[in-house]
Protein backbone atom coordinates (compact mmCIF):
# COMPACT_ATOMS: atom_id res chain seq x y z
CA UNK A 1 0.00 0.00 0.00
CA UNK A 2 1.48 3.35 -1.07
CA UNK A 3 1.83 5.84 1.74
CA UNK A 4 0.65 9.38 0.94
CA UNK A 5 2.09 12.44 2.66
CA UNK A 6 1.10 16.09 2.92
CA UNK A 7 4.19 18.15 2.06
CA UNK A 8 2.81 21.64 1.42
CA UNK A 9 -0.26 23.77 2.07
CA UNK A 10 -1.87 27.02 0.96
CA UNK A 11 -4.90 28.93 2.21
CA UNK A 12 -7.06 31.95 1.47
CA UNK A 13 -9.66 32.55 4.16
CA UNK A 14 -11.76 35.32 5.71
CA UNK A 15 -9.22 35.51 8.56
CA UNK A 16 -5.95 35.21 6.68
CA UNK A 17 -4.55 34.98 3.16
CA UNK A 18 -1.83 32.46 3.98
CA UNK A 19 -1.62 29.37 6.17
CA UNK A 20 0.29 30.95 9.04
CA UNK A 21 -2.01 33.98 9.41
CA UNK A 22 -5.07 31.78 9.04
CA UNK A 23 -3.83 29.34 11.69
CA UNK A 24 -2.87 31.98 14.25
CA UNK A 25 -6.22 33.70 13.89
CA UNK A 26 -8.03 30.37 14.29
CA UNK A 27 -6.22 29.77 17.55
CA UNK A 28 -7.06 33.31 18.68
CA UNK A 29 -10.76 32.79 17.98
CA UNK A 30 -10.97 35.59 15.42
CA UNK A 31 -14.17 35.91 13.38
CA UNK A 32 -14.09 36.83 9.71
CA UNK A 33 -17.77 37.77 9.50
CA UNK A 34 -19.11 41.20 8.58
CA UNK A 35 -21.58 43.03 6.38
CA UNK A 36 -21.32 41.99 2.74
CA UNK A 37 -19.10 44.24 0.60
CA UNK A 38 -19.07 42.36 -2.74
CA UNK A 39 -22.53 43.73 -3.54
CA UNK A 40 -25.03 46.01 -1.85
CA UNK A 41 -27.38 43.81 0.21
CA UNK A 42 -29.77 46.77 0.59
CA UNK A 43 -32.71 45.66 2.71
CA UNK A 44 -31.98 41.92 2.54
CA UNK A 45 -32.53 40.19 5.89
CA UNK A 46 -29.37 38.13 5.22
CA UNK A 47 -26.69 40.75 4.71
CA UNK A 48 -23.60 39.22 6.37
CA UNK A 49 -20.90 36.87 5.16
CA UNK A 50 -17.30 35.85 5.72
CA UNK A 51 -15.43 37.40 2.78
CA UNK A 52 -11.75 37.14 1.83
CA UNK A 53 -10.13 40.52 2.40
CA UNK A 54 -7.35 42.34 0.53
CA UNK A 55 -6.87 39.68 -2.13
CA UNK A 56 -4.99 40.81 -5.23
CA UNK A 57 -4.96 38.19 -7.99
CA UNK A 58 -2.00 39.92 -9.64
CA UNK A 59 0.13 38.65 -6.76
CA UNK A 60 -0.28 35.16 -8.24
CA UNK A 61 -0.99 35.51 -11.97
CA UNK A 62 -0.73 37.82 -14.92
CA UNK A 63 -3.28 40.46 -15.84
CA UNK A 64 -4.80 38.47 -18.71
CA UNK A 65 -5.36 35.33 -16.62
CA UNK A 66 -6.82 37.36 -13.76
CA UNK A 67 -9.16 39.27 -16.08
CA UNK A 68 -10.45 36.10 -17.75
CA UNK A 69 -10.89 34.05 -14.57
CA UNK A 70 -13.65 33.90 -12.00
CA UNK A 71 -12.80 34.91 -8.47
CA UNK A 72 -13.05 31.28 -7.31
CA UNK A 73 -10.54 30.22 -9.98
CA UNK A 74 -8.23 33.06 -8.96
CA UNK A 75 -8.39 31.70 -5.43
CA UNK A 76 -7.54 28.20 -6.67
CA UNK A 77 -4.47 29.42 -8.55
CA UNK A 78 -3.32 31.38 -5.51
CA UNK A 79 -3.53 28.54 -2.99
CA UNK A 80 -1.99 26.06 -5.42
CA UNK A 81 1.03 28.32 -5.89
CA UNK A 82 1.24 28.91 -2.13
CA UNK A 83 1.21 25.17 -1.51
CA UNK A 84 3.87 24.43 -4.14
CA UNK A 85 6.12 27.11 -2.67
CA UNK A 86 5.53 25.74 0.83
CA UNK A 87 6.47 22.27 -0.39
CA UNK A 88 9.60 23.66 -2.06
CA UNK A 89 8.54 21.78 -5.15
CA UNK A 90 9.12 23.05 -8.68
CA UNK A 91 7.22 21.67 -11.64
CA UNK A 92 9.35 21.47 -14.78
CA UNK A 93 9.80 19.29 -17.86
CA UNK A 94 11.48 16.59 -15.77
CA UNK A 95 8.37 15.88 -13.72
CA UNK A 96 5.33 17.69 -15.13
CA UNK A 97 3.73 14.53 -16.53
CA UNK A 98 3.66 13.04 -13.03
CA UNK A 99 1.97 15.98 -11.25
CA UNK A 100 -1.82 16.11 -11.19
CA UNK A 101 -4.47 18.59 -10.09
CA UNK A 102 -7.68 17.84 -8.21
CA UNK A 103 -9.27 21.20 -7.42
CA UNK A 104 -12.90 21.10 -6.34
CA UNK A 105 -15.66 23.68 -6.18
CA UNK A 106 -19.33 23.79 -5.32
CA UNK A 107 -20.55 26.59 -7.57
CA UNK A 108 -17.63 27.39 -9.88
CA UNK A 109 -18.11 30.83 -11.39
CA UNK A 110 -21.72 31.17 -10.32
CA UNK A 111 -21.35 34.86 -9.43
CA UNK A 112 -19.83 35.59 -12.86
CA UNK A 113 -22.76 33.83 -14.56
CA UNK A 114 -25.16 35.95 -12.51
CA UNK A 115 -23.40 39.16 -13.48
CA UNK A 116 -23.17 38.20 -17.18
CA UNK A 117 -26.83 37.21 -17.30
CA UNK A 118 -27.88 40.51 -15.77
CA UNK A 119 -25.72 42.43 -18.23
CA UNK A 120 -26.90 40.48 -21.27
CA UNK A 121 -30.59 40.75 -20.52
CA UNK A 122 -30.19 44.42 -19.68
CA UNK A 123 -28.06 45.50 -22.64
CA UNK A 124 -28.57 42.83 -25.27
CA UNK A 125 -26.56 39.89 -26.53
CA UNK A 126 -23.58 42.00 -27.60
CA UNK A 127 -22.92 42.72 -23.92
CA UNK A 128 -22.01 39.06 -23.35
CA UNK A 129 -18.27 38.66 -22.89
CA UNK A 130 -16.44 35.99 -24.91
CA UNK A 131 -14.90 34.44 -21.80
CA UNK A 132 -18.00 34.01 -19.64
CA UNK A 133 -18.25 30.26 -20.22
CA UNK A 134 -14.55 29.36 -19.79
CA UNK A 135 -14.27 31.61 -16.75
CA UNK A 136 -17.44 30.31 -15.09
CA UNK A 137 -17.19 26.59 -15.86
CA UNK A 138 -16.41 24.56 -12.76
CA UNK A 139 -13.42 22.77 -14.27
CA UNK A 140 -11.68 26.10 -14.93
CA UNK A 141 -10.32 25.85 -11.38
CA UNK A 142 -8.31 22.68 -12.00
CA UNK A 143 -7.52 23.50 -15.62
CA UNK A 144 -6.08 26.93 -14.89
CA UNK A 145 -4.11 25.60 -11.95
CA UNK A 146 -2.68 23.07 -14.40
CA UNK A 147 -1.93 25.77 -16.98
CA UNK A 148 -0.44 28.18 -14.47
CA UNK A 149 1.77 25.58 -12.75
CA UNK A 150 2.61 23.33 -15.69
CA UNK A 151 1.13 20.18 -14.11
CA UNK A 152 0.36 17.73 -16.94
CA UNK A 153 -0.78 14.66 -15.01
CA UNK A 154 -4.44 13.84 -14.28
CA UNK A 155 -6.54 17.02 -14.08
CA UNK A 156 -10.00 16.76 -12.59
CA UNK A 157 -12.62 18.96 -10.93
CA UNK A 158 -15.19 17.56 -8.55
CA UNK A 159 -18.44 19.23 -7.57
CA UNK A 160 -19.92 17.68 -4.46
CA UNK A 161 -21.50 20.79 -2.94
CA UNK A 162 -20.16 21.44 0.57
CA UNK A 163 -18.12 18.22 0.48
CA UNK A 164 -16.22 19.18 -2.69
CA UNK A 165 -12.96 20.40 -1.20
CA UNK A 166 -12.62 17.33 0.97
CA UNK A 167 -13.51 14.94 -1.82
CA UNK A 168 -10.57 16.33 -3.79
CA UNK A 169 -8.17 15.12 -1.09
CA UNK A 170 -9.62 11.62 -1.08
CA UNK A 171 -9.60 11.42 -4.87
CA UNK A 172 -6.06 12.81 -4.98
CA UNK A 173 -5.08 10.07 -2.52
CA UNK A 174 -6.65 7.50 -4.87
CA UNK A 175 -4.75 8.87 -7.88
CA UNK A 176 -1.50 8.36 -5.99
CA UNK A 177 -2.53 4.91 -4.79
CA UNK A 178 -3.26 3.85 -8.36
CA UNK A 179 0.12 5.06 -9.55
CA UNK A 180 -1.34 7.68 -11.89
CA UNK A 181 0.84 10.45 -10.44
CA UNK A 182 3.63 11.09 -7.96
CA UNK A 183 2.26 14.43 -6.77
CA UNK A 184 -1.26 15.85 -6.61
CA UNK A 185 -2.29 19.45 -5.97
CA UNK A 186 -5.57 18.87 -4.14
CA UNK A 187 -7.98 21.40 -2.70
CA UNK A 188 -11.20 23.35 -2.88
CA UNK A 189 -12.26 26.84 -3.84
CA UNK A 190 -15.42 28.92 -3.66
CA UNK A 191 -16.63 32.46 -4.19
CA UNK A 192 -20.41 32.45 -4.33
CA UNK A 193 -21.45 35.49 -2.32
CA UNK A 194 -23.90 37.29 -4.58
CA UNK A 195 -27.40 38.71 -4.59
CA UNK A 196 -28.82 35.54 -6.13
CA UNK A 197 -27.09 33.02 -3.88
CA UNK A 198 -27.74 34.96 -0.70
CA UNK A 199 -31.39 35.48 -1.64
CA UNK A 200 -31.79 31.80 -2.47
CA UNK A 201 -30.09 30.57 0.70
CA UNK A 202 -32.09 33.08 2.68
CA UNK A 203 -35.40 31.86 1.29
CA UNK A 204 -34.34 28.24 1.76
CA UNK A 205 -33.73 28.80 5.46
CA UNK A 206 -30.18 27.69 6.45
CA UNK A 207 -28.64 31.15 6.99
CA UNK A 208 -28.17 32.80 10.36
CA UNK A 209 -30.44 35.78 10.88
CA UNK A 210 -28.10 37.51 13.36
CA UNK A 211 -27.18 40.24 10.91
CA UNK A 212 -26.88 42.82 13.68
CA UNK A 213 -23.98 40.93 15.27
CA UNK A 214 -21.98 39.25 12.49
CA UNK A 215 -19.01 38.09 14.56
CA UNK A 216 -21.28 36.13 16.88
CA UNK A 217 -23.70 34.83 14.25
CA UNK A 218 -22.05 31.48 13.53
CA UNK A 219 -22.66 29.20 16.53
CA UNK A 220 -22.03 25.54 15.66
CA UNK A 221 -23.35 22.99 18.15
CA UNK A 222 -24.70 25.77 20.40
CA UNK A 223 -28.13 25.68 21.97
CA UNK A 224 -28.93 29.01 20.29
CA UNK A 225 -27.61 28.23 16.80
CA UNK A 226 -29.81 29.47 13.96
CA UNK A 227 -27.93 28.84 10.73
CA UNK A 228 -24.63 29.22 8.93
CA UNK A 229 -22.81 32.31 7.71
CA UNK A 230 -21.94 32.04 4.01
CA UNK A 231 -18.25 32.36 3.17
CA UNK A 232 -15.65 32.24 0.43
CA UNK A 233 -12.04 31.16 0.18
CA UNK A 234 -9.81 28.28 -0.84
CA UNK A 235 -7.20 25.84 0.41
CA UNK A 236 -4.79 23.39 -1.20
CA UNK A 237 -2.57 20.54 -0.09
CA UNK A 238 0.39 19.00 -1.89
CA UNK A 239 0.01 15.22 -1.69
CA UNK A 240 2.99 13.03 -2.50
CA UNK A 241 3.80 9.36 -2.51
CA UNK A 242 6.29 8.39 0.17
CA UNK A 243 8.85 7.34 -2.42
CA UNK A 244 8.70 10.66 -4.23
CA UNK A 245 8.70 12.77 -1.06
CA UNK A 246 11.66 10.97 0.50
CA UNK A 247 13.65 10.96 -2.73
CA UNK A 248 13.58 14.74 -2.88
CA UNK A 249 14.00 15.21 0.90
CA UNK A 250 10.60 16.84 1.32
CA UNK A 251 9.38 18.19 4.65
CA UNK A 252 6.53 15.93 5.71
CA UNK A 253 3.58 17.51 7.51
CA UNK A 254 1.25 14.54 7.96
CA UNK A 255 0.09 11.30 6.37
CA UNK A 256 -3.25 10.77 4.65
CA UNK A 257 -4.51 7.38 5.82
CA UNK A 258 -7.58 7.34 3.60
CA UNK A 259 -11.26 8.02 3.98
CA UNK A 260 -14.75 7.11 2.88
CA UNK A 261 -17.58 8.53 0.78
CA UNK A 262 -21.24 7.68 1.30
CA UNK A 263 -24.66 8.92 0.22
CA UNK A 264 -27.71 9.65 2.36
CA UNK A 265 -30.28 8.94 -0.37
CA UNK A 266 -32.56 11.13 1.70
CA UNK A 267 -33.10 14.76 0.57
CA UNK A 268 -31.60 17.28 -1.86
CA UNK A 269 -30.77 19.83 0.85
CA UNK A 270 -31.56 18.42 4.30
CA UNK A 271 -29.23 15.92 5.97
CA UNK A 272 -30.53 12.60 7.21
CA UNK A 273 -31.79 13.53 10.72
CA UNK A 274 -30.48 10.23 12.09
CA UNK A 275 -27.02 10.78 10.61
CA UNK A 276 -26.95 7.33 9.01
CA UNK A 277 -24.94 8.24 5.90
CA UNK A 278 -22.47 10.31 7.89
CA UNK A 279 -22.06 7.52 10.44
CA UNK A 280 -21.30 5.03 7.67
CA UNK A 281 -18.70 7.43 6.23
CA UNK A 282 -17.06 7.80 9.65
CA UNK A 283 -16.97 4.08 10.32
CA UNK A 284 -15.79 3.31 6.80
CA UNK A 285 -13.03 5.91 7.00
CA UNK A 286 -11.64 4.34 10.16
CA UNK A 287 -11.78 0.89 8.58
CA UNK A 288 -9.97 2.06 5.47
CA UNK A 289 -7.37 3.85 7.59
CA UNK A 290 -6.84 0.78 9.76
CA UNK A 291 -7.54 2.51 13.06
CA UNK A 292 -10.13 2.19 15.85
CA UNK A 293 -12.48 4.85 17.29
CA UNK A 294 -10.32 5.13 20.41
CA UNK A 295 -7.35 6.05 18.18
CA UNK A 296 -9.05 9.28 17.06
CA UNK A 297 -7.90 12.30 19.04
CA UNK A 298 -9.44 15.22 17.15
CA UNK A 299 -12.51 15.69 14.97
CA UNK A 300 -12.87 18.68 12.67
CA UNK A 301 -16.65 18.60 12.39
CA UNK A 302 -18.68 19.79 9.44
CA UNK A 303 -20.46 21.84 12.10
CA UNK A 304 -22.34 24.41 10.04
CA UNK A 305 -24.40 25.87 12.86
CA UNK A 306 -27.75 24.83 11.42
CA UNK A 307 -30.21 23.08 13.68
CA UNK A 308 -30.43 20.00 11.46
CA UNK A 309 -26.76 19.54 10.54
CA UNK A 310 -25.34 19.74 14.04
CA UNK A 311 -27.96 17.40 15.47
CA UNK A 312 -27.46 14.85 12.69
CA UNK A 313 -23.68 15.05 12.92
CA UNK A 314 -23.82 14.50 16.68
CA UNK A 315 -25.87 11.33 16.15
CA UNK A 316 -23.45 10.18 13.46
CA UNK A 317 -20.42 10.61 15.71
CA UNK A 318 -22.11 8.65 18.48
CA UNK A 319 -23.20 5.87 16.12
CA UNK A 320 -19.78 5.49 14.56
CA UNK A 321 -17.60 5.92 17.64
CA UNK A 322 -19.76 4.85 20.57
CA UNK A 323 -18.39 5.78 23.98
CA UNK A 324 -14.99 6.56 22.44
CA UNK A 325 -16.38 9.88 21.22
CA UNK A 326 -16.18 11.18 24.79
CA UNK A 327 -12.40 11.05 24.67
CA UNK A 328 -12.12 13.15 21.50
CA UNK A 329 -11.78 16.89 21.00
CA UNK A 330 -14.37 18.13 18.50
CA UNK A 331 -14.29 21.56 16.91
CA UNK A 332 -15.96 23.54 14.13
CA UNK A 333 -13.88 26.31 12.60
CA UNK A 334 -16.94 27.52 10.69
CA UNK A 335 -17.67 29.50 13.83
CA UNK A 336 -14.83 31.78 12.67
CA UNK A 337 -14.50 31.44 8.89
CA UNK A 338 -18.13 30.73 8.04
CA UNK A 339 -19.23 28.04 5.63
CA UNK A 340 -17.01 28.12 2.57
CA UNK A 341 -19.13 25.52 0.76
CA UNK A 342 -16.82 23.83 -1.79
CA UNK A 343 -13.72 25.14 0.00
CA UNK A 344 -14.78 24.17 3.51
CA UNK A 345 -13.40 20.64 3.69
CA UNK A 346 -9.99 21.64 2.35
CA UNK A 347 -9.81 24.56 4.79
CA UNK A 348 -10.55 22.17 7.66
CA UNK A 349 -7.96 19.71 6.36
CA UNK A 350 -5.25 22.40 6.49
CA UNK A 351 -6.23 23.18 10.08
CA UNK A 352 -6.28 19.48 11.01
CA UNK A 353 -2.74 19.03 9.71
CA UNK A 354 -1.67 22.05 11.75
CA UNK A 355 -3.24 20.51 14.85
CA UNK A 356 -1.20 17.35 14.33
CA UNK A 357 1.96 19.41 13.88
CA UNK A 358 1.51 21.84 16.78
CA UNK A 359 -0.61 19.97 19.30
CA UNK A 360 -3.43 22.48 19.69
CA UNK A 361 -7.08 22.55 18.60
CA UNK A 362 -8.77 25.82 17.57
CA UNK A 363 -11.95 26.70 19.44
CA UNK A 364 -15.56 26.65 18.37
CA UNK A 365 -16.30 30.27 19.26
CA UNK A 366 -19.71 31.64 20.27
CA UNK A 367 -20.36 28.29 21.94
CA UNK A 368 -23.08 27.72 24.50
CA UNK A 369 -23.61 23.99 25.20
CA UNK A 370 -26.74 22.29 23.96
CA UNK A 371 -27.70 19.50 26.38
CA UNK A 372 -29.08 17.47 23.47
CA UNK A 373 -25.72 17.60 21.68
CA UNK A 374 -23.66 16.05 24.45
CA UNK A 375 -20.34 15.58 22.69
CA UNK A 376 -17.01 17.14 23.79
CA UNK A 377 -16.88 20.40 21.84
CA UNK A 378 -13.77 22.56 22.17
CA UNK A 379 -15.68 25.68 23.11
CA UNK A 380 -14.49 29.31 22.90
CA UNK A 381 -10.82 28.74 23.83
CA UNK A 382 -8.16 26.67 22.03
CA UNK A 383 -7.05 23.49 23.79
CA UNK A 384 -3.75 21.63 23.80
CA UNK A 385 -3.81 18.04 22.62
CA UNK A 386 -1.30 15.25 22.03
CA UNK A 387 -2.94 14.25 18.77
CA UNK A 388 -1.83 11.33 16.66
CA UNK A 389 -4.92 11.00 14.48
CA UNK A 390 -7.37 13.62 13.25
CA UNK A 391 -10.44 13.19 11.10
CA UNK A 392 -12.22 15.81 9.02
CA UNK A 393 -15.91 15.69 8.12
CA UNK A 394 -17.55 17.31 5.12
CA UNK A 395 -21.21 16.80 4.23
CA UNK A 396 -22.83 18.30 1.14
CA UNK A 397 -26.26 19.06 -0.28
CA UNK A 398 -27.80 15.98 -1.83
CA UNK A 399 -26.47 13.77 0.95
CA UNK A 400 -22.81 13.51 -0.05
CA UNK A 401 -20.64 12.58 2.93
CA UNK A 402 -16.84 12.61 2.94
CA UNK A 403 -14.56 11.75 5.86
CA UNK A 404 -10.76 11.75 5.70
CA UNK A 405 -8.21 10.52 8.23
CA UNK A 406 -4.85 12.20 8.86
CA UNK A 407 -1.95 10.88 10.95
CA UNK A 408 0.90 12.71 12.62
CA UNK A 409 4.33 11.88 11.25
CA UNK A 410 7.06 12.14 13.87
CA UNK A 411 10.19 13.10 11.97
Amino acid sequence: MTRVFVTGMGALTPIGNDVETYWRNLLAGKSGAGRITSFDPEDMPYSIACEVKDFNPRDYMGHKTARRSSRSTQFAIAVAKQALADAAFTIDESNWNDVGVMMATGGGGITEIEAATHSTFGRGWRAAGPFVVPSAMANAASCLVSIETGARGPVMTSTAACASGHYSIIEGYHFLQRGEADVIIAGGTESAISLLTMATFGRMGPLSSRTDDPEHASRPFSVDRDGFVSAEGAAALILETEEHARARGARIYAEVLGGRLTGDAYHITAPDPEGDGAARALAGALKNAGIRPEDVDVVYAHGTGTVLNDAGETKALKKAFGDAVNGMKITSIKSMIGHGLGAAGAQSAVAAVQTLREGVVPPTINYTPDPELDIPIVGNVAQDVDARHAIVNAFGFGGQNVVAVFKRVDE
